[in-house]
Order: structure tokens, then sequence, then C-alpha cells
């Protein structure tokens, strides 16, 4: 994580803080399903004189369409989101916009969302109850070209290490969640039965769980699903 910053205290727009291009407040997407927190994070940033809330989005898989549409400088994408998460819309949008800045605001502060963030294009990486002039601060310094990372998670990030799950041992763990019986899981993902019991079987080692649930509770609660 070397290179990143620790959110600063903002002051509002001055001579080497930027707006967005040809001079227009910077144009920020805000995404998140909980409308109350989205209203209010939106109010707060509609207080900076630089930064302009052109669109809203309430679902992972608007917010494409939302960014082309409100040509925006800045994406503010919660995790967890309906219809696709926010780590999941942030790789859409780098596959799309690669020039567009994508912050990543989160409730869980958890080290797996972040390397997962910042391998999908993420900028900079927020828990959501920062003050608000630290999220303003940030939108300014990403525009600017900086990574902006909350220190505290960066640093558990480095001491957690990386993801030891595979893609498809994430994917087969995300769709037993449910409780989805072998049969299930294999008629879901177009696979064996014996094939899901094997990633099912590797996955728990992995992660030193005693069965599937507690396989998913623990790759939950260190973000790796």
């Amino acid at each position: 994580m070397t290179g990143t910053h620790s959110p600063a205290e903002a002051t509002g727009p001055g001579p080497d803080q930027p707006t967005g291009p040809g001079g227009h407040p910077i144009r920020v997407l805000l995404a998140e399903d909980q409308s109350m927190v989205r209203e209010a994070l939106a109010a707060l940033l509609g207080l900076e004189p630089d930064i302009e809330v052109v669109a809203q989005a309430a679902r992972g898989d608007e917010v494409l369409a939302a960014v082309r549409a409100h040509d925006v400088d800045v994406a503010l994408l919660d995790i967890e989101m309906p219809g696709r998460t926010g780590i999941e819309a942030a790789a859409e949008l780098r596959a799309a916009l690669p020039e567009l800045k994508v912050v990543v605001l989160t409730t869980f502060g958890r080290p797996g969302y972040l390397r997962s963030a910042m391998e999908a294009g993420a900028v900079a990486f927020l828990v959501k109850d920062a003050p608000a002039a630290q999220l303003a601060d940030a939108v300014r310094r990403v525009l600017a070209g900086e990574r902006v990372i909350d220190p505290t998670l960066a640093a558990a990030a480095l001491a957690e290490g990386a993801n030891p799950l595979t893609d498809r041992e994430r994917e087969i763990l995300r769709a037993a969640a449910d409780g989805a019986t072998n049969a299930e899981l294999a008629a879901a993902l177009h696979l064996s039965q014996g094939t899901v019991r094997n990633y099912l079987s590797t996955a728990i080692q992995k992660l030193a769980a005693r069965n599937r649930a507690e396989a998913v509770g623990i790759a939950r609660e260190k973000g790796w699903l």
C-alpha cells in the first residue's frame, strides 16, 4: 500500500485543489442502497462549493448507466448493494470508463474488502462513518490522481495477507451461504456434485473451518466473499 495517503481535513477548494474538467464543480455519483444514508451523504457533499452530486443510484447494476448519463467525474460506491456489489460495479466501471475515479465506501472495515476494491480499480477506500470533510477531501484527492485509503484498513490488509480462496471457491461458498445442498449447487453452477464437494472441502480446509457454514462466516468476516 505504498504511496497511499490518509484522509486530511478539507478546507474547501484552493489554488492547488481541482475542480472538474472545464472548471465546473466535481461531478459525483453516489451509489448507496439505504436511502436515508444516501440522501444524508448527498446533502453533506452538496455543501461543498466545488462538488456537485449529479446522480444517485440504489443498486449496483444501475451505476454504469447513471455514470454515462450524467458525465460523472467521481463515483462513490457502497459495497453492499442489490443487483451488483460496489466492488463488482467498480470493476465494470474500470472496464468501460477507465479514466473515471472510483471511491469505495463501506460500513465494514474488513481488510479483504480493501484488497478486492483495489483489484477492481478503486482509487480510494473509506469507511462511511468518516467525517464528511474527509470524504470531500478524498473526492478532490482522487481527481488529482492520488490514492486515498483509510490508514487503519491499509495496515490491517497488509497484516491479514491475501485471500487464499480461488474465484471458483468464492463462487461456491457464496452460493452455499443460503444452505443449498450439493445437488442444488451443482445444478445452479453447472458442475458435478463431486466437483462441488471438492471445492467446498478445499475452501473449508483453507479457512480452518469445521464446516461450510463456518467457512462462509469466516470468509465474510474477512471480506473475502
